[in-house]
C-alpha cells in the first residue's frame, strides 16, 4: 500500500508507503555537534536497520517503505522536495508547468550505473511504462497522474496530463527513473538496480542484508548534490532486523548507525544520548475491506468496528504514549494542506451504539456472545505490520478485546510489510488492517481510496464513497493548496461513513550513532555524513 514509507509503514506505500514505508522529513541529527565538513570521516560504512526485507527490488512495482528507502540510493527522480517544500533540481534542471502540460529539461552529463548515459527518451519509457495498467506499478495515479502521455525532444520531454493535477511536481518529486538497461530487462531489477542515483547495490543476501557502494562522478543529486563531499559513506548497509529491541541494543553497542524506532526502545535510546531526526506522521489507519464477500462490506459492522472501541485509548497503546490524535490523511511533511479534517468526524466511541447498529443489522448475539446473522459468525481477522513495534501488539490487543465485548471476533496477526502488502494488493485475505499512508499531498490519497480495487487497482479497500469522489475531483481542479477546503470534505466523507478510520499522529525518529544526515520524506543520500 507508499508508497507506504516510513519504518512504521508510510506508502503503504502504501506507498505501504510510507511510511509502513523508511519516510520520515524536516530534520537532521547526529550524535556530535560537528560543524559542516569538520569531524567527518571518509571511507566509512553507514549500516541501518530495517524491520522487513523489500521484497522484488523493481522500484516502480511496490510501495512497501522499506523498498522505497532503498531505491532513494540507487535510483533518481526528475525533480526533489526541499525541507519547505521547494521543488529541487534533480533529474531535470528545469521545468514548466502551464495548465495540463509539464515540460522537463534533463541535465546534461547525467550517466547511469552501467555507464550508459540517461536522456529524455529514457523519461518518457518510463512514464509509458507506470502509465501501462498491464504493468500493474502502484505508482500510477499516485505518482504520475493516470492518463499523461510523454514525448521527447533533444533534452527536453513534455508531458501531457488527462486532466489538472494540482500537485503533479510533487508526484514526480516521487517518481524514481529506470535506466535503458532496467526497461529492457525489467526482470533483472527483482534483484538488481538499473538507476542513475549516487549508490550502486553490489551484494543482496535477501531477508538479511543489501550493500550498496558510492559512485564517483555522482554530481546530479538533489538541488546539486555531489558524492564527492567530505564524509559520505563509501558503503550503505540495509540489514533486516525485525525486532526493534535487537536493532536499539545494535545501535548502543555501535554495530549500526541508523534505525527507526516507534516503540518503547525509543526511550532507552533518548536516554542514552543518542539524538535522532524526528517527524510528526500518521502511524494509526484502520481500514476495511469493502469487498464482496467479506462482512466489513456491511456498513453496519464498518461503523460498529469504529464505535466499538476507544481509539484515544488506542492511539496510546499504539504510540506508547508519544502520539497525538490524526489530523488528516496527507500528513508526511512538507504537507500540501495543513488543518484538522479528522476531530468531529469519525464516530466517537460509544459501545452501546456499535452493539444497537449490529442489532439493527440483524447480527444477533450467540451463546457465546460472538453475533451471528444466517447462521455465519461474525469473526473477523486483524492485519497489522511488525513495522509498528510493540506498540502494534498492545494496539492490537485492545481492540480486540473492544470488539469482543460488542460481540465481534477478530484474530489479530502480525505479518512483515511486504506480506501485508501482498495481502492487501493481492490475495485480498483480510477484513481490518492497520496500514498508515505516508504521503504529503491529498490527490495522492485518491487512487487509495476511490477508483478499480486491488489487484486491478491500488484501492485495495474497495472503497466506494460517491461524496468523497465529488469532493476530490472538485479539488482536483484547482490551484495546488486552493482546493484544500474541498480535500478536507472529501476526506470527511470517509470518516463520517467509518469507510476508514484515521486515529494516530506519532513522532517517527531515525536514531543515529557515528552518522547525520537529512531525513525528507525519506533519508537523503547525499546527505549522510560519517563522523570521525
Amino acid at each position: 500500500m507508499t508508497p507506504i514509507r516510513t519504518r512504521a509503514l508510510t506508502a503503504l506505500a502504501l506507498a505501504l508507503t510510507g511510511s509502513a514505508g523508511l519516510t520520515a522529513c524536516g530534520g537532521d541529527a547526529s550524535d556530535s555537534a560537528a560543524p559542516s565538513g569538520a569531524g567527518y570521516a571518509d571511507g566509512k560504512a553507514f549500516t541501518i536497520d530495517v524491520s522487513s526485507d523489500p521484497g522484488a527490488l523493481d522500484p516502480q512495482g511496490s510501495v512497501v517503505s522499506t523498498l522505497y528507502g532503498m531505491t532513494q540510493f540507487a535510483y533518481d527522480n526528475l525533480v526533489a522536495t526541499g525541507k519547505d517544500g521547494t521543488i529541487l533540481p534533480q533529474l531535470a534542471k528545469s521545468w514548466t508547468v502551464e495548465g495540463t502540460t509539464v515540460t522537463f529539461t534533463i541535465k546534461d552529463g547525467v550517466t547511469c550505473s552501467d555507464g550508459t548515459p540517461f536522456t529524455a527518451q529514457t523519461v518518457v519509457d518510463n512514464i509509458t511504462y507506470v502509465e501501462n495498467p498491464d504493468n500493474k506499478s502502484p505508482f500510477l495515479g499516485v505518482f504520475i497522474p493516470a492518463g499523461a502521455t510523454a514525448t521527447a525532444s533533444g533534452s527536453t520531454v513534455t508531458v501531457k496530463l488527462a486532466a489538472p493535477a494540482p500537485f503533479v511536481l510533487n508526484s514526480f518529486a516521487s517518481l524514481p527513473m529506470v535506466c535503458d538497461g532496467g526497461m529492457k530487462n525489467r526482470a533483472s531489477l527483482k534483484a538488481g538496480v538499473s538507476g542513475t542515483g549516487p549508490y550502486v547495490l553490489t551484494e543482496a543476501v535477501p531477508s538479511d542484508h543489501y550493500t550498496y557502494e558510492v559512485r564517483k562522478g555522482y554530481t546530479w543529486g538533489p538541488g546539486g548534490a555531489t558524492t564527492a563531499e567530505t564524509g559520505m559513506p563509501a558503503k550503505v548497509i540495509f540489514k533486516v532486523v525485525a525486532n526493534e529491541t535487537t536493532s536499539a541494543n545494535e545501535l548502543l553497542a555501535g554495530t549500526i548507525n541508523a534505525v527507526q524506532i516507534v516503540g518503547p526502545d525509543a526511550d532507552r535510546l533518548a536516554k542514552a544520548g543518542l539524538k535522532s531526526a524526528d517527524t510528526q506522521t500518521v502511524i494509526g489507519e484502520q481500514w476495511y475491506n469493502h469487498a464482496d464477500g467479506h462482512a466489513t462490506a456491511d456498513p453496519a459492522v464498518r461503523m460498529a468496528l469504529t464505535q466499538g472501541v476507544d481509539l484515544k485509548q488506542l492511539q496510546v497503546a499504539l504510540t506508547s504514549g508519544k502520539g497525538l490524535p490524526a489530523t488528516q490523511l496527507a500528513a508526511l511533511p512538507p504537507a500540501a494542506c495543513t488543518g484538522d479534517a479528522v476531530t468531529g468526524n469519525v464516530p466517537s466511541f460509544d459501545a452501546a451504539a456499535a452493539g444497537a447498529a449490529l442489532d439493527a443489522a440483524g447480527w444477533a448475539k450467540g451463546p457465546d456472545g460472538i453475533r451471528v446473522k444466517d447462521g455465519k459468525k461474525l469473526s473477523l481477522t486483524l492485519i497489522y505490520p511488525n513495522s509498528l513495534g510493540t506498540g502494534g501488539g498492545a494496539a492490537a490487543e485492545l481492540a480486540v478485546a473492544a470488539w469482543k465485548a460488542v460481540g465481534i471476533e477478530v484474530k489479530a496477526t502480525q505479518q512483515t510489510q511486504t506480506e501485508a502488502s501482498g495481502v492487501v494488493f493481492g490475495t485480498g485475505a483480510w477484513d481490518i488492517v492497520w496500514l498508515p499512508l505516508a504521503v504529503s499531498t491529498p490527490d495522492q490519497v485518491m487512487p487509495f481510496v476511490s477508483g478499480a480495487a486491488a489487484p486491478k487497482g491500488t484501492n485495495f479497500s474497495a472503497i466506494d464513497n460517491p461524496d468523497y469522489l465529488a469532493a476530490a475531483t472538485k479539488a482536483m481542479k484547482a490551484n495546488g493548496a486552493e482546493g484544500c477546503k474541498d480535500w478536507f470534505a472529501a476526506e470527511q466523507a470517509l470518516y463520517k461513513a467509518a469507510d476508514m478510520v484515521p486515529f494516530a499522529n506519532s513522532p517517527i525518529p531515525t536514531f543515529l550513532k557515528g552518522a547525520t544526515l537529512d531525513v525528507i520524506g525519506s533519508i537523503v543520500p547525499t546527505s549522510i555524513r560519517m563522523l570521525g
